[in-house]
C-alpha cells in the first residue's frame, strides 16, 4: 500500500460520516453502520512498509492510525461513558489502563499499543509537539477530534490549525492578567517537557498562540480533566 491521500480517504469518509462540527463521535450510529469497514481499513496496515515513506507520509499515518485505534476500541465495548469507567462511584484504573496499553492492531508487521504509537514513535521519532492537539482517546478533555483524516501533504498546516484551535479555546487554556495566572489543560503537565524542548517553557509555548502577554514568571494552574465519552446520539 502506498502511504499517500488514497490510503486515508476511507478513515477520511468514516469520520465525516460520523463525527460532528465539535469533534464528538456518533458511536452508536458507527458501530451499527460501519464498525467492520473501520476494522478492514485498520488492518490493511498490517503489512505496509514504511521503509521508503517520507515524514510527513509517516506522520499523517501514525495520527490517523492512533485516532482511528481509539475510536475502534470504544466502539468495541459501547456503550459506556467513558474510557474511565466507574464501579460503585469509583474510577476503574485498571480498565483504563488496558485502554492505552492493549495491543489491538498490527502496523507495518509489528502490534502497537496506543501507548506505544504516541511514545514509542510519535513523541521519539517527530519532535512534534503540535501532535498532543492531534491525538484524541475518546474523552472530552482531548483536543477535538477532526472531521477528516491527516494527509501528508497538508499535516502540518493541519496540526497548526489544531494547535492554535486548542490553546484558544477557554475551556482548555485562558489567561488571567490580572492574577498573572495560566490556567492549561493537564496536557501541558503530562507532556510539558515536549513542550519546553521547542519553547525553552510552557508558558513561553502557549504564549506563542494565545497572544497574550504571558510572562515565565506566570503562575500555573491545572484544570480538572474531563474523561466523559465525546460523543453525541441522533
Amino acid at each position: 500500500m502506498l502511504i499517500n491521500t488514497i490510503a486515508f480517504k476511507t478513515w477520511d469518509n468514516l469520520l465525516h460520516s460520523y463525527v460532528d462540527d465539535f469533534g464528538r463521535v456518533n458511536y452508536g450510529r458507527w458501530k451499527a453502520e460501519s464498525a467492520d469497514i473501520l476494522r478492514q481499513w485498520l488492518e490493511s496496515f498490517a503489512d505496509v512498509d514504511l521503509t521508503d515513506v517520507d515524514t510527513d507520509g509517516r506522520l499523517a499515518l501514525w495520527l490517523n492510525v492512533y485516532n482511528a485505534i481509539a475510536i475502534s476500541q470504544v466502539i468495541e465495548v459501547y456503550p459506556i461513558a467513558s474510557i474511565r469507567p466507574k464501579v460503585l462511584g469509583i474510577p476503574n484504573w485498571l480498565s483504563f489502563l488496558d485502554f492505552f496499553a492493549r495491543s489491538t492492531y498490527t502496523i507495518a508487521d509489528k502490534k502497537y499499543s496506543l501507548n506505544q504509537i504516541e511514545h514509542e514513535t510519535l513523541r521519539r521519532d517527530f519532535a512534534e509537539p503540535r501532535i498532543h492537539f492531534a491525538l484524541v482517546c475518546a474523552a472530552i478533555g482531548c483536543p477535538m477530534l477532526r472531521r477528516g483524516a491527516y494527509f501528508p501533504e497538508s499535516v502540518r498546516t493541519q496540526l497548526e490549525i489544531d494547535t492554535n484551535r486548542f490553546i484558544q479555546n477557554p475551556d482548555k487554556v485562558r489567561y488571567d492578567a490580572g492574577k498573572k495566572t495560566l490556567y492549561l489543560s493537564k496536557i501541558f503537565k503530562w507532556y510539558g517537557e515536549d513542550f519546553v524542548k521547542e519553547a525553552g517553557s510552557v508558558a513561553g509555548y502557549v504564549a506563542g498562540y494565545l497572544g497574550a502577554d504571558v510572562g515565565d514568571e506566570c503562575a500555573i494552574v491545572f484544570l480538572p480533566y474531563d474523561w466523559n465519552l465525546n460523543r453525541v446520539d441522533g
